[in-house]
C-alpha cells in the first residue's frame, strides 16, 4: 500500500503521470509514451542486481522488420545476459498497421513511403528520456544493438544521435542512409552472414531493391572506417569452426579518434540471424552458427567503448 504521503502527491498530480515515473524495480516493464500524437510502447527490462543507487548501463534492443519489441526480447535472448551483466535492456516497438509487421524509419524506403515514416531518432531520444526518470542510468553507458531493419536503425542512431549513443553493434543490418553524419566518433560491432537472403552481403538484389536501398557490409564498414577515422587496413582472425560448419571471420579496425574501432564478424554460410541463438528459417532466415555468441561479444565491446569525455 502507498504511504499517505505518495497518495497525497498522486492525487495533486494525478494518478496516471505520477505513477508513470515511478521508480521501476527489477523484471519487465512494459511503458507507454506519446510522440507526434501516437501512443508508443516498449518494454524495459530491468536486472535482478540493479541497484537504484548506482549508475548502470542500458542496451537499446531494436527489432527486425515485421517484429516486434517481445519477439524481439525472445529472439535475442539478450535478458539473461542482461541479469548475467547487470545491465537495463530496452526493447522499442517500431510502427505498423495494427501495431503489427512494424518497421524502423531507417532509411533507405521510397519516397513516398518514407514520408509516411515517423521520425524515430525522435522517439529513440523520448524512450531514452522516460527511462532515465525511471531507473538510474549511466548516461556514459548508453548503447545499441539491433537486427535487419533493426540494426539499420542503429547505424542512423550512430549518425545523429551521437551525443546519447555511445557505441552500436548490428546483426544482419547495414547503413540505410544516404550520408551519415556523427558528431563524434562512434564504436561499431557488425555481425553478417554471407548467405544472409533479406539483407544480402554485397547489398539489394533487384527483388530487395524494389523495396529499399541500403549499403552492403563491405560499404558499410568502409564508411564507418573512414568516420571514425581507423586504420583501413583490419587484423583478421580466423575462428575455429568447433561447433557447427561455420567458419567465422573477424576483422578488427582500430586506431580510430578516442579509441573508437570497427569490428566485423562474418558468418560463412551464415543466413539471416543471431549468433549463438538456434533460431533458423530454413529458406527464409537460413542458417545460424553455435560458434560465436552475439550477446557475449556485443557486450564485451560495449564494456570497452563507454562514452569519452
Amino acid at each position: 500500500m502507498k504511504s499517505l504521503g505518495v497518495f497525497i502527491l498522486s492525487f495533486f498530480l494525478g494518478q496516471g503521470d505520477f505513477e508513470k515515473t515511478e521508480p521501476l524495480d527489477a523484471g519487465k516493464h512494459t511503458r507507454t509514451i506519446e510522440i507526434a500524437g501516437v501512443q508508443r510502447s516498449f518494454i524495459v527490462h530491468v536486472p535482478a542486481t540493479y541497484d537504484p543507487r548506482k549508475p548502470t548501463p542500458l542496451v537499446l534492443a531494436l527489432h527486425g522488420a515485421t517484429m516486434t519489441a517481445s519477439l524481439m526480447e525472445s529472439f535475442t535472448g539478450l535478458n539473461k545476459k542482461a541479469d548475467e551483466a547487470g545491465f537495463i535492456v530496452v526493447y522499442p516497438n517500431g510502427t505498423g498497421p495494427g501495431n503489427l509487421f512494424l518497421t524502423w524509419n531507417s532509411g533507405g524506403f521510397a519516397p513516398a513511403l518514407a514520408k509516411k515514416k515517423p521520425d524515430d531518432v525522435a522517439f529513440i531520444a523520448k524512450v531514452l528520456d522516460d527511462v532515465e526518470k525511471v531507473v538510474n542510468v549511466d548516461k556514459k553507458r548508453v548503447f545499441a544493438c539491433g537486427l535487419s531493419n533493426g540494426g539499420m536503425m542503429c547505424y542512423r542512431l550512430a549518425a545523429e544521435l551521437s551525443d546519447r549513443i555511445a557505441a552500436i553493434a548490428s546483426v544482419a543490418g547495414t547503413i540505410a542512409i544516404e550520408k551519415p553524419e556523427p558528431k563524434r566518433a562512434v564504436p561499431v560491432l557488425h555481425f553478417h552472414g554471407t548467405e544472409d537472403k533479406l539483407v544480402p552481403y554485397s547489398g539489394p538484389d533487384k527483388k530487395v531493391a524494389a523495396v529499399m536501398k541500403f549499403a552492403g557490409v563491405e560499404d558499410s564498414i568502409n564508411a564507418w572506417v573512414k568516420l571514425d577515422g581507423c586504420d583501413t587496413e583490419p587484423k583478421i582472425s580466423v575462428l575455429s569452426a568447433s561447433t557447427d560448419k561455420h567458419e567465422v571471420t573477424r576483422k578488427v579496425y582500430s586506431g580510430g579518434k578516442d579509441g573508437a574501432e570497427v569490428v566485423l564478424y562474418v558468418v560463412e554460410g551464415g543466413g539471416h540471424t543471431w549468433p549463438g541463438r538456434p533460431f533458423g528459417g530454413g529458406n527464409l532466415l537460413g542458417a545460424y552458427t553455435l560458434n560465436i555468441n552475439a550477446n557475449d561479444l556485443i557486450w564485451e565491446f560495449f564494456e570497452r567503448h563507454p562514452m569519452k569525455e
